[in-house]
């Protein structure tokens, strides 16, 4: 049963979530459980309040990160919710046992898509787990899976063997191409998830991990790992962007990043010379990068 818990206004150029009753209500509720531990197991009440999450999550309605501000917040409670129905789920079966069976929670059965969704998923094995959230005009290239807690905006393509993990928040006309991998996190619950903004093109065989951040537009060639221990070296700027024990890995805005290397300079590992792999941004995005990376609209 979903419903409608938040509205958007702009003020001032600014965009702001106004939390309605209902949500509030509903987040002290989910807080509330979560808090209870395994004493929420098997409590109706529970159960409930848990369904009335999900189906907001699956709406869109709520989501386990918003930018407010120009800066990404964690929303921990949707994370707390999304642990409650781990917690409170039974294993069931699910599947025809003669051709290809399951065993997962039963709080997070696999999404059924009908034509009026909008959403295109081209048979070949393909699964998207209830609690995620994808928008009417995503393309859905078999196999690829969506977690739980994911926000999939419109226009986005998830290729062939791709993964969005759980919470991880894909913004508008974003490509996953295949192979890449979209890492989630749960825990910590006030970590932050990986968030790719709009436009981004994303190479096969990519890896974005441990609340790494992509900003709009840029463009990650294939092959490219990113995760909190990984220097990203500018050389158009001559910066070198690292995460902090308080703020995740930023890629700047429009940037084209690329797998380099660089050489150690210490120890037996200089002698022998070696290097090390690292991201590098070659350069930031101009018209001949928009040709180059233009999926045709007739695609979506």
């Amino acid at each position: 049963m979903a419903f409608c818990i938040c509205i958007v206004v702009h003020w001032s150029g600014r965009q702001l979530t106004v939390i309605l009753p209902a949500m509030r209500e509903l987040q002290r509720q989910i807080e509330s459980y979560y808090a209870r531990g395994v004493e929420a197991v098997g409590l109706p009440e529970a159960g409930e309040a848990f369904l009335r999450f999900r189906d907001a999550l699956t709406a869109g309605t709520i989501r386990a990160a918003e930018k407010v501000d120009g800066r990404w917040r964690t929303n921990e409670w949707v994370k707390q919710g999304i642990l409650l129905g781990f917690r409170i789920g039974k294993l069931a079966e699910s599947g025809d046992p003669r051709v290809l069976s399951f065993v997962d929670k039963d709080t997070y059965p696999i999404r059924h898509f009908v034509a009026s969704d909008l959403v295109r998923v081209v048979p070949g094995g393909s699964s998207v787990r209830a609690g995620a959230y994808v928008a009417p005009s995503v393309i859905c290239m078999p196999p690829m899976f969506i977690n739980v807690g994911a926000y999939v905006d419109e226009g986005a393509m998830i290729d062939s063997h791709a993964l969005v993990g759980s919470c991880a928040q894909i913004g508008k006309r974003v490509h996953i191409s295949a192979a890449a991998q979209v890492g989630g996190v749960l825990e910590p619950i006030n970590a932050s998830p990986v968030i790719i903004e709009d436009d981004v093109l994303i190479g096969g065989n990519c890896g974005i991990y441990e609340g790494t951040q992509v900003g709009a537009r840029a463009v990650l060639g294939a092959g490219v790992i990113l995760t909190r221990s990984t220097p990203l070296f500018d050389t158009v700027h001559g910066e070198i962007y690292r995460a902090t024990p308080t703020e995740p890995l930023r890629v700047p805005a429009g940037a084209v990043v690329v797998p380099g290397s660089r050489a150690i300079t210490k120890g037996k590992a200089a002698e022998w010379g070696l290097s090390l792999y690292t991201p590098v941004i070659v350069k930031y995005r101009d018209e001949r990068t928009d040709r180059g990376v233009e999926l045709e609209d007739i695609l979506r």
